[in-house]
């Protein structure tokens, strides 16, 4: 399985910001799969945002849950990240595990929230 992330680079404040990953080499419908984004702010660590699995169900950071939206169209699945501020800025990256323990990222995006 290959990911690759795409989106703009620089959101205004309290805009939504959106993100697509698109994935190759298999199928966000194969049982036991979950596709999460994840992000990581300049001179922080890793911060989960949230998953969906094989089956369309969606499971999301309690901090970030009244603002994420995750959503799937064919094969690629999508982060909607509302009301964004500049705390949101991160490298953004799409990760797909396993039930087998499988754990593959994306290179990871840049994005920037900034008027």
């Amino acid at each position: 399985v290959q990911l690759q992330e795409s989106g703009p680079g620089l959101v205004k404040p309290s805009q939504t910001l959106s993100l697509t990953c698109d994935v190759s080499g298999g199928s966000i419908t194969t049982d036991y799969w979950y596709w999460h984004w994840v992000r990581q702010p300049p001179g922080k660590g890793l911060e989960w945002i949230g998953y969906m699995s094989w089956s369309g169900s969606t499971y999301y950071n309690p901090s970030l849950k009244s603002r994420t939206y995750i959503s799937r169209d064919g094969n690629r699945f999508s982060l909607h990240l509302s009301s964004v501020t500049p705390e949101d800025t991160g490298v953004y990256y799409c990760v797909a595990s396993s039930d087998y323990r499988h754990l593959i990222g994306g290179q990871g995006t840049q994005v920037t929230v900034s008027s």
